[in-house]
């Protein structure tokens, strides 16, 4: 899939005439859409084509139990059109998004369900909002994070990886812990696959960091305690943790431009965040989250330290600042 084109003035239109709707008719969906059921799909696919030559798959995993729904309806009436913006404008060309809703396997009805990755806003809009805004969640700190990365890592074929060995971009939301394992009977039920065992979450963590640049965006720092040990442990400084729900898509957009080497450093995003109309106190907010991981790569801002014998040679490689792909 990902066939068509953007245009964002469309999108705009689009997302601006639902604004004032009730949650429940932007998201109608009361189980999961049919053409979002993962059992039986071989391949959910990110392709190159003549208008879109160089494909780079984005895959959007929206944690849709009560604590989280907010986020898919903010992307729906407001946001995601600044997503598309952001890049676009940053000179990531061919941006292709599927989107993904998360629930709970032991206690949901739908507890994981799959679009199609998609370039044309009214198809990017349909996926999102055939989204089952379930409501609902499992044990209390645990939710099936850990199905979307199977599913992503399993089920995805990118052209920017198969042809260009280019990873593609996963961002899951949340604010819980992944279980510690995939279930085989899940597995089983939901997408159709057989295992031999349950697979512990690191081994799908790894096979999904093949493919993909995985992040895990927490909300708010209120709901950090609960869950960012776990998923330091797994992802590390892949970890951002937000400080409002509403700098999702700027937070992600800023990954996406920090990785591709589109945006050279903070300073330079914080200018692009300006252009776009996001206020001083949002600019403030999207800076501070994605500091962290920004330092990883050297796009922090900060110069190196300076060897304390100018003689000795500095080598980019032993750095300590390296790019995840």
């Amino acid at each position: 899939m990902g066939y068509g084109s953007y245009s964002y003035e469309a999108h705009e239109s689009l997302t601006r005439a639902r604004a004032e709707l009730p949650r429940q008719e932007v998201f109608a969906q009361r189980r999961c859409h049919p053409l979002m059921e993962p059992h039986g799909v071989k391949w959910r696919e990110s392709r190159d084509s003549e208008a879109h030559p160089q494909a780079l798959g984005i895959v959007f995993a929206l944690d849709v139990t009560g604590s989280m729904g907010h986020i898919p309806d903010l992307l729906a009436r407001q946001r995601l059109p600044a997503f598309m913006k952001a890049l676009l404008d940053s000179g990531i060309r061919d941006p292709q998004v599927l989107f993904m809703a998360v629930g709970d396997a032991d206690s949901d009805h739908a507890p994981l369900q799959v679009g199609q990755f998609e370039s044309a806003e009214r198809q990017m809009d349909q996926w999102l909002t055939w989204s089952y805004l379930e409501g609902g969640g499992g044990t209390p700190g645990t939710e099936s994070y850990e199905l979307a990365m199977y599913f992503a890592a399993r089920h995805t074929d990118l052209d920017c990886w198969r042809k260009r060995k280019h990873r593609g971009y996963f961002f899951m939301t949340g604010d819980e812990r992944p279980y510690s394992y995939v279930s085989r009977a899940q597995v089983s039920l939901l997408i159709g696959d057989t295992l031999e065992q349950d697979l512990r979450v690191q081994q799908v963590v790894d096979a999904l960091q093949h493919t993909y640049e995985p992040f895990f965006l927490i909300p708010d720092l209120a709901r950090r305690r609960g869950c960012e040990r776990d998923w330091r442990e797994l992802l590390g400084d892949r970890v951002i943790c937000m400080e409002d729900p509403t700098d999702t898509v700027d937070v992600a957009a800023g990954l996406v431009g920090l990785c591709e080497g589109a945006v050279p450093d903070l300073d330079a995003l914080a200018r692009h965040l300006d252009r776009q109309g996001v206020d001083r106190q949002g600019r403030g907010r999207v800076i501070r989250a994605l500091t962290p991981f920004a330092a990883t790569l050297g796009r922090d801002g900060v110069p190196p330290p300076r060897l304390e014998d100018e003689h000795l040679p500095t080598n980019d490689a032993n750095s300590g600042h390296r790019r995840p792909r």
